[in-house]
């Protein structure tokens, strides 16, 4: 029974950046789950894998897990770096490609 603490991506379906400035711990599955063979349902009786918590920062998810003696593992975000380019940036005279139609 080990916490994941990390902070979700954005939505690729959409620009904004809802729901991606709190921490989510999330437990991970003690046992894989199964495909019952009448209906094809996939299930599990894993009631710990349907729990996820939010918290406002990192500290206060590191620290439910110390009070509860949940082990936990951290996962950094991984925020791409994204450089600032400008519309005029596309007719510069030293472009690595020529621009053309």
């Amino acid at each position: 029974m080990i916490a994941r603490i990390y902070r979700p991506a954005r939505n690729a379906m959409q620009s904004g950046k809802g729901n991606t400035q709190s921490w989510r711990l999330d437990y991970e599955p003690n046992e894989p789950k199964q495909v019952e063979p009448l209906m094809g349902y996939t299930s599990s009786s894993d009631m710990l894998s349907q729990v996820r918590m939010t918290f406002d920062t990192k500290e206060q998810a590191v620290e439910y897990c110390e009070r509860h003696a949940i082990p936990y593992r951290i996962e950094e975000d991984h925020r791409p770096v994204r450089q600032k380019v400008s519309y005029s940036d596309n007719f510069r005279y030293d472009r690595v490609q020529p621009w053309t139609h």
